[in-house]
């Protein structure tokens, strides 16, 4: 995504990231941290690029008649978010699959969900939900499962801190949620590199 930094919002956002240096302790105006507040804004601004955006511009006319009644899986899409909870990162993989309606979607616009949905503050619940369901009402397909594996560090790096934590979200719909069979032919599928 080719993405423009609006001149007053940078500056904005980054006013409030020298205030908080401040309250932090920390002096802004010190050689390593002069330019922190304008990077910190721009890379905050882009991490929620995804509120910018909805499915229906992502996916534009990247749907293709084909003939295809059997699951479409595109798995491990690296995801990068932001834990609504604590503003911390929480990152991982999402595969999915789908049983085509009359349109296949364009492969690369399921990364293209996935990435909308990561780049606002999130929880990883929501944004296993949201993509599953963006990916059926955008081809019309008869079912879709996402699974979504993450990290969060608002569990490594404060709180609990365990290191070797993970979590794992399951969404469903359609023909996936009345078929044990295509549940598990999905599943054994994310085994095969």
């Amino acid at each position: 995504m080719d993405l423009e930094y609006p001149n007053e919002t940078i500056e904005a956002i980054a006013g409030h990231i020298e205030e908080i240096l401040r309250l932090l302790g920390e002096d802004p105006q010190r050689e390593g941290l002069l330019k922190t507040p304008v990077r910190a804004a721009k890379a905050l601004y882009f991490a929620t690029s995804g509120y910018k955006s909805n499915p229906e511009e992502v996916v534009g006319d990247a749907l293709f008649t084909a003939p295809s009644d059997g699951q479409v899986i595109i798995k491990d899409i690296e995801f990068y978010s932001f834990c609504e909870h604590h503003i911390l990162p929480f990152f991982g993989r999402v595969s999915v699959g789908y049983v085509p309606g009359s349109k296949i979607l364009g492969l690369s616009k399921v990364a293209r969900i996935v990435n909308l949905y990561a780049r606002r503050l999130q929880t990883q619940e929501r944004f296993t939900r949201q993509v599953c369901d963006a990916i059926a009402e955008s081809g019309g397909a008869k079912g879709v499962i996402v699974i979504c594996n993450g990290q969060h560090m608002c569990m490594k790096m404060r709180g609990v801190e365990k290191q070797d934590s993970s979590t794992t979200t399951v969404a469903t719909s359609g023909c996936y949620e009345e078929s044990t069979q295509l549940r598990a032919e999905f599943i054994s599928s994310l085994a095969y590199k």
